[in-house]
């Protein structure tokens, strides 16, 4: 059954245009995950599929009787309400209060709410986010519309989340970053590209073997495209024999052909490795200690980072990450123990909370405070530059902060941290309202980051990708050293419990073994098969034979202009040997195209 409909979409944020013409659908039991550079309408499309936003051009339709529930990226409460009051509001009258209430209470247990008295006003915004997404939950509903709903969630909620949404019965569309819960949960994924929406009935993996396909068909298409071009050009510069119909419509092929446009690539953040030069000494930590009143966050806590360390800290919401990269940096003092910063360390802190962006300032004149120009791999660039590469054109550039979106905010705010051309890198928590394109650019750029790379992060397939060690914190101010990424601390626990690995993670294990594999696998030369090399080898002289036959058979239509039974005869033999000649054509394209390459020495994709 088809739940809801929106048909001819356009829709415009000041001179931006988001939707052009574009539509999208949702079937009963569709779990979709939708995808996209920021900026480009993800929360958008769920304001208005909400009911939140009207569209400029479109028509929306709700079957009868649906209802929707709605987690906002960004939810509010007055700031005299209580957790749990902010959790039971707009439930309405008709409800067991007490089933509602003791079930609340559990969610938000779960979700690492355990004062349910706190006023809303004295709660971080990740906080307030949890609660938000209780309520959702907690309200019956036909369609789930989730807007980011794993940030700020650690570990064992996200696992917790992503359980409870494989069982949801209804409907779900969201928005995540997370590529593995992405996997997990979603049975569709779409996409949201330079105005138009892409729907791929896959998860997560099975979007990205079908997106590489239709871009390589794409290419593909547009490569024996520019051949046939060549073909008729040069067919055109010879003169036209005979003013005929079937060679005017050849002309007219030939300028339709040119005048298609060609597929456009993806925009995609773009950076060579920048750091400086890091000596000997680089950070030492000797028996660290903080807290807070009667807390211990940190307890003892000893290490040395070596060059080129990757390392991730991990542990539940308030446990003391952030507070420990923020004594890394000088802004908050430890209660006993040392930091040790070596000479020539230079740091780029990427703060969990973007800070310090003036709404009014412009884009450029935001980067230009670190440097007007930057050594990159590349040679010099200038901020202009590394803005373009960044996917902040020409237009963008010059508009006030105040207008991106929260996601361009936090890749503007990446850029100019690594403009600072650090050599430790600190990411606390770097996924957060960040884009998969950016992400996935941002871990190719760390593998080749010559310096530490520091991260706090609740996402799994990020510290995967990027850390080669982690340190847990267990409790009591405790962290535990652990080598490997995070799938190899999830079945290291799993392990020591005497449990089996969450599916979330040995999916996660799973999928970065097949990375790994697919890296180490050798490159094999591109080569025709044993079937296209006998191709290859008598095309042309196919091609000779079926012009030769054309050639005679347009001068038998001339002899038998008065006999018109043969002349249909002929017609159709001479139209069926054009047609073949054609696709002989279009076919010796692609076997030369495929030979150059191979002349060139590719590899195989």
């Amino acid at each position: 059954m088809n739940l809801l409909t929106i048909e001819h979409l356009t829709k415009s944020y000041t001179e931006r245009l988001l939707f052009d013409d574009a539509s999208f659908s949702l079937q009963e039991g569709e779990k979709v995950g939708v995808i996209g550079v920021n900026g480009t309408g993800k929360s958008t499309l769920l304001k208005i599929l909400a009911g939140q936003e009207e569209p400029d051009e479109g028509s929306y339709i709700l079957a009868n009787h649906v209802v929707i529930g709605y987690l906002s990226q960004h939810p509010v409460f007055e700031d005299e309400m209580s957790a749990l009051d902010c959790v039971l509001s707009g439930h309405g009258e008709h409800v067991d209060l007490e089933d509602l209430t003791t079930r609340a209470k559990t969610m938000m247990t779960k979700l690492g709410i355990q004062d349910f008295s706190q006023k809303a006003k004295t709660m971080s915004g990740g906080q307030k986010k949890r609660l938000a997404l209780v309520s959702v939950l907690l309200h019956p509903a036909d369609i789930l519309i989730l807007d980011e709903p794993t940030n700020h969630l650690d570990h064992e909620m996200a696992d917790w989340l992503e359980e409870t949404l494989k069982k949801w019965r209804g409907a779900l569309i969201m928005v995540t970053h997370d590529r593995y819960f992405l996997d997990s949960v979603s049975n569709r994924i779409v996409e949201i590209d330079k105005g138009r929406i892409y729907s791929y009935q896959e998860n997560y993996s099975g979007y990205l073997e079908a997106k590489a396909q239709r871009e390589e068909m794409a290419l593909a298409s547009e490569r024996k495209r520019q051949s046939i071009l060549r073909t008729e050009l040069a067919w055109i510069q010879r003169g036209a024999r005979a003013r005929s119909t079937k060679q005017k419509a050849r002309i007219e092929r030939y300028e339709e052909l040119k005048n298609q446009k060609a597929p456009e690539a993806d925009s995609s953040v773009e950076l060579g490795s920048v750091s400086s030069r890091l000596g000997r000494t680089t950070i030492e930590i000797s028996n660290l200690c903080k807290g807070y009143e009667d807390r211990r966050l940190i307890q003892d806590f000893n290490y040395i980072f070596l060059k080129n360390d990757r390392v991730g800290f991990i542990g539940p919401n308030g446990c003391g990450k952030s507070t420990l990269m923020k004594m890394l940096i000088g802004q908050v003092e430890p209660d006993a123990g040392e930091i040790v910063i070596g000479q020539t360390v230079k740091i780029g802190y990427y703060a969990q909370d973007v800070v310090h962006m003036d709404p009014q300032q412009r884009v450029i004149d935001y980067v230009k405070d670190v440097a007007e120009y930057i050594q990159t791999e590349d040679g010099h660039i200038s901020a202009s530059q590394m803005l373009e590469r960044f996917l902040f054109d020409g237009s963008a550039q010059y508009s006030q902060i105040g207008r991106l979106s929260g996601g361009e905010k936090r890749r503007l705010n990446l850029l100019r941290v690594l403009m600072e051309a650090p050599n430790v890198l600190i990411l606390d928590e770097p996924t957060n309202d960040l884009d998969i394109s950016t992400l996935t650019v941002l871990e190719d750029y760390l593998d080749h980051f010559s310096g530490i790379v520091i991260v706090v992060s609740h996402d799994r397939y990020f510290l995967d990708r990027v850390v080669r060690r982690i340190f847990s914190f267990e409790g009591n101010g405790v962290l535990v050293q652990h080598e490997g990424g995070y799938s190899d601390y999830a079945l290291r626990k799993s392990m020591e419990q005497g449990e089996a690995a969450p599916n979330s993670d040995t999916a996660g294990r799973t999928a970065e073994t097949k990375v790994k594999a697919e890296r180490t696998r050798a490159p094999r030369k591109l080569k025709f098969t044993y079937h296209e090399q006998k191709e290859y080898d008598t095309i042309e002289a196919d091609i000779a034979a079926l012009e030769e036959k054309i050639e005679n058979l347009e001068n038998e239509i001339l002899n038998a202009a008065t006999d018109f039974v043969k002349l249909n005869k002929l017609t159709a033999q001479k139209e069926e040997c054009t047609q073949k000649l054609e696709e002989k054509m279009e076919r010796w394209m692609y076997l030369e195209d495929k030979a150059a390459r191979i002349q060139a020495g590719e590899l195989e994709e």
